[in-house]
């Protein structure tokens, strides 16, 4: 869309706590993985949390609950966000969420558009998800399958498991 990018926001909820060793391999791979993301080419922002190494956004809680782990990011483009998701070594990890994540009994994923240097709240992203929830897909929030563009996402498959 032009003038604008791509925002996206997921949420997760892991099995255990964060220092918990059922979910050591995916907290020990957030750095790398966050870290890939940030030099992807069309990569514009992710929300940070405290910086520590190895917490990635976990500090960033939903409800209070520190289980919750929250990925809000914005892209160039549809296809800079499916090369990052689908092509690297995130899709590896992506595959494998049901050993670290719970499944959530309802959707956990959206995206939207901003405008260019635009830099998404979570309260702002959450009321997306609530939108998405509530209204399907709209030009207002919406999943892979409203973006003609997306096709990486078709092959590898968002089956109802848990949460990336």
């Amino acid at each position: 869309m032009q003038g604008h990018h791509l925002a996206e926001l997921n949420i997760g909820r892991l099995i255990a706590p964060t220092d918990d060793p059922r979910v050591a391999e995916f907290m020990d791979a957030l750095d790398r993985i966050n870290g890939l993301g940030k030099r992807m080419p069309g990569f514009v922002w992710m929300m940070e949390g405290s910086g520590e190494p190895g917490t990635g956004n976990t500090d960033t809680k939903i409800g209070g609950d520190p289980q919750f782990v929250t990925n809000l990011t914005v892209w160039e483009s549809v296809e800079t966000l499916e090369a990052f998701v689908w092509n690297t070594v995130h899709r590896q990890f992506y595959e494998r969420r049901a050993e670290w994540f719970e499944v959530l009994g309802k959707m956990h994923f959206v995206m939207w558009w901003v405008p260019q240097g635009h830099e998404p709240t979570l309260d702002e992203a959450l009321g997306k998800l609530a939108h998405k929830q509530e209204n399907g897909d709209t030009d207002h929030a919406f999943g892979w399958p409203y973006l003609k563009e997306a096709q990486a996402w078709k092959t590898h498959g968002c089956a109802q498991v848990a949460a990336e």
